[in-house]
């Protein structure tokens, strides 16, 4: 990326937010060349170009996952048993066409998805649920009302319990070094 690569984007993220995120690469290129740089800055994995619904579907799985275990209270880190099947997302997504195919993708996962056409009905969904009962949030960055980035900083303030642990994603087409600043700060 112009200005600051991949890899030292993931260390600022390491550095503010060491243990609820999860990062992953996504590259056109071959990832050899960089692998272990990347994994000693604390990238979660790697997602190759052009992108293909298995792929991504199995990094969502590894950082779904993850998270379940880095909050879990006994030394039991490992699950082979682990599934997306069941898991509950919800989608804030404003545009028909993108929620459409990301519901058909979760769908494919074995997830569930429930929709917010913007970031404060996202908010609203979030708040409305019992504890435990989304696995993970993705967010549009660009939404109509309320932008992804204040519906997350809502979301992260709220008094819900799964507030400050539940993964939230951010789905965004412009990834410029200023939307991934805010992101983190979000």
């Amino acid at each position: 990326m112009p200005g600051q690569d991949g890899i030292e984007t993931a260390r600022k993220i390491r550095e503010s937010d060491s243990e609820h995120s999860a990062i992953i690469i996504l590259t056109a290129y071959d990832w050899g060349d960089i692998e272990q740089d990347a994994l000693k800055a604390g990238v979660n994995g790697f997602i190759p170009k052009p992108l293909f619904a298995s792929g991504i579907l199995y990094e969502f799985q590894q950082a779904i996952k993850n998270n379940k275990n880095n909050n879990q209270d006994n030394n039991h880190n490992q699950d082979d048993n682990f599934t997306l099947d069941g898991r509950r997302i919800l989608l804030a997504e404003d545009m028909d066409i993108n929620a459409e195919i990301m519901i058909e993708l979760l769908d494919m996962g074995g997830m569930t998805a429930e929709r917010a056409e913007n970031g404060q009905e996202a908010v609203n969904l979030f708040e409305s649920h019992p504890a435990g009962y989304f696995d993970a949030v993705l967010m549009d960055i660009r939404m109509p009302v309320m932008d992804g980035l204040q519906a997350t900083v809502a979301i992260r303030a709220s008094s819900h319990p799964d507030a400050k642990k539940i993964p939230i994603i951010a789905m965004t087409a412009n990834a410029f070094d200023e939307d991934v600043q805010r992101s983190l700060q979000a």
